[in-house]
């Protein structure tokens, strides 16, 4: 399996980008891959708890709820830390809002609704914290990764699980525990160093390898 660094992926993203694929064209299609896999582990699906972070893990997330939900299942979507801060994060959060779909803040789970739609989802998603994490879980980070752990659903992670650093394969305390990760172009080192916390790991083409060898 090719293997790309943090800092390497950025700048195959920065040449893609350069090369007529845009960054939000590349989530589109990191999303949509995402929920693919999804449906493919779990073609009975009926119901997804998905949960996003500010930034363009996140971004990713609204793009696979989307998808999800053209695919006919319940979606709600748990907003980690906010809103989304990332232009592209912020865009997509606005189509998912404008399917009608629920964007919720994290605290709604202490609602019984909620906290019983969450417990009966086939399919959980974690867009938390992307390529970029370090260090430890912020509380709300924290929170969100033992409501994901707890969820009996399948646990399926974009790029790589909450709480696990891309490049050193170091899990923070609490970290996700993935059953699937999609990762996008290339895996990172995290998926051979932390191969127990990422479950099964699938790459999903999101069209940098067409554009930069065409």
């Amino acid at each position: 399996m090719n293997e790309v660094t943090a800092a390497e992926m950025k700048q195959l993203e920065q040449r893609a980008d350069a090369a007529g694929l845009s960054y939000r064209q590349m989530m589109e299609n990191a999303g949509a891959a995402a929920a693919r896999l999804a449906l493919r582990a779990v073609p009975e699906a009926k119901s997804a708890a998905i949960f996003c972070g500010k930034g363009n893990n996140g971004g990713d997330g609204f793009v696979a709820a989307r998808h999800l939900a053209n695919a006919g299942l319940a979606v709600r979507i748990f907003l980690v830390e906010g809103e989304p801060v990332t232009t592209d994060a912020v865009y997509n959060c606005g189509l998912a809002r404008d399917m009608g779909l629920p964007v919720l803040a994290l605290d709604a789970l202490n609602q019984p609704e909620q906290a019983e739609f969450l417990k009966g989802s086939d399919l959980v998603l974690d867009g938390v914290y992307g390529t970029g994490f370090h260090g430890a879980l912020r509380p709300a980070g924290l929170a969100t990764a033992r409501w994901m752990n707890e969820a009996p659903g399948k646990v399926l992670a974009l790029d790589l699980p909450s709480g696990l650093e891309a490049d050193s394969g170091n899990a923070a305390e609490g970290a996700v525990q993935a059953e699937l990760t999609v990762t996008f172009h290339a895996a990172k080192p995290c998926h051979r160093l932390a191969a127990a916390q990422c479950g099964r790991v699938e790459v999903a083409d999101i069209g940098i390898t067409a554009v930069l060898n065409p």
